[in-house]
């Protein structure tokens, strides 16, 4: 089977923000996303609304941008219209990559044949999927280059999961994971890591394969952590966790850029890359979902280690003229801001330690950020 892959210019990118209310009494999540969405319906924010899964789950998704701070306008003009409708309900609006202590089994799930296959076909692990994420697609301008750089993007994945992590809880219960929302989505039979092939024909191979024995009835049910999208002609990535900041969201929407744009214009300039093995690929994923920013991470074929933040440092040196070309040089040094103040698990944890582990606080501390939309000490 062929599939088209849509024109799309270099590097423009879209942003998909999951987002979830709660209760501020309770500090439960609460099935009354639709409720905000439709009180915007008729403005220009509600275009920007997407259902999920769950409903107490509502998406942020922009349009196409060249730039991040466009982009970056966008989720929160929505944002903040999304939080005066909360406000006047007594509810609240945070993003992480799991709820502190929401039951998974609890949550309401959205009516619709798609959700409703989803759930039929995967079961206990379906339901458990109280899960939330930050998507970033960035625009690339040949199909020939879509699957070398979705290979070459893997070496990235430690990072981004690690610079995301927000969800060391599950349940109530410290997991000992910085991202326990990447140990759980990955039990989906078509989620977690991608299938590395070298051109597009292979990709090709596989959704035929896919759609004709039924594991896929539509190229969107292929959820791998990086995908090509070909309606759209972008690379997608659904790596990291949902953040709560605004400043997060750039950050990583930066860095994912710059990591693509790199990768393009070295592919451009003759380049070859040489893809890591695939466990070499799953144990880095595993590693940065279990330790977050300490990560030591399996950097290539010859077995050499590095560490998530030095290398980090050495990316946001070598991307500068990629940053300045792309317009998003403010965006990439927040990187920086992650690393020093700590990624959201990190917050997370330093304020159940300072709460005696009441999770209600942690929570609180959650909504203040989205509210702030900066990471708070």
């Amino acid at each position: 089977m062929r599939i088209d892959f849509a024109q799309s210019e270099r590097s423009t990118i879209g942003v998909e923000w999951e987002v979830v209310v709660v209760d501020r009494e309770t500090r439960a999540p609460v099935p009354r996303a639709d409720e905000l969405a439709d009180a915007l319906e008729g403005t220009p924010e509600h275009r920007r609304l997407s259902k999920e899964l769950l409903r107490n789950t509502v998406e942020i998704v922009t349009g196409v941008h060249h730039r991040v701070e466009g982009a970056l306008a966008e989720i929160d003009d929505v944002a903040q219209a999304l939080r005066r409708q909360a406000d006047r309900r007594d509810l609240g609006i945070l993003c992480a990559g799991t709820h502190p202590f929401a039951k998974a089994c609890e949550q309401e799930y959205t009516h619709n044949e798609r959700y409703q296959k989803l759930i039929d076909r995967t079961q206990w692990w379906g339901r458990l999927m109280s899960i939330y994420g930050l998507h970033v697609h960035v625009g690339i301008d040949s199909v020939d280059k879509a699957m070398p750089m979705l290979n070459a993007l893997l070496y990235y994945l430690p990072h981004l999961q690690a610079l995301s992590a927000s969800s060391p809880w599950w349940e109530g219960v410290n997991t000992g994971y910085a991202s326990n929302r990447a140990m759980m989505f990955r039990q989906l039979p078509t989620a977690g890591l991608p299938v590395q092939y070298p051109d597009w024909s292979g990709f090709e191979e596989y959704a035929t394969g896919a759609l004709k024995t039924g594991v896929i009835e539509d190229l969107n049910e292929i959820r791998w952590d990086v995908r090509p999208a070909p309606r759209f002609g972008t690379l997608e990535s659904r790596i990291a966790d949902g953040v709560p900041t605004l400043l997060e969201i750039g950050a990583l929407t930066a860095f994912t850029q710059c990591a693509v744009d790199d990768l393009n214009q070295r592919l451009s300039d003759g380049e070859t890359f040489d893809a890591l093995p695939s466990w070499v690929v799953r144990e880095n994923k595993w590693r940065a979902g279990r330790y977050g920013l300490p990560t030591v991470f399996i950097a290539d074929s010859d077995l050499n280690e590095r560490s998530v933040v030095e290398d980090t440092w050495r990316l946001l040196e070598q991307w500068q003229p990629v940053a300045r070309r792309l317009g998003c040089e403010r965006q990439l040094a927040d990187v920086e801001t992650i690393i020093r103040g700590g990624a959201s698990y990190q917050r997370q944890l330093r304020v159940a330690s300072r709460n005696n582990d009441d999770l209600t606080t942690v929570v609180d501390a959650l909504v203040a950020e989205f509210d702030a939309g900066v990471p708070l000490p």
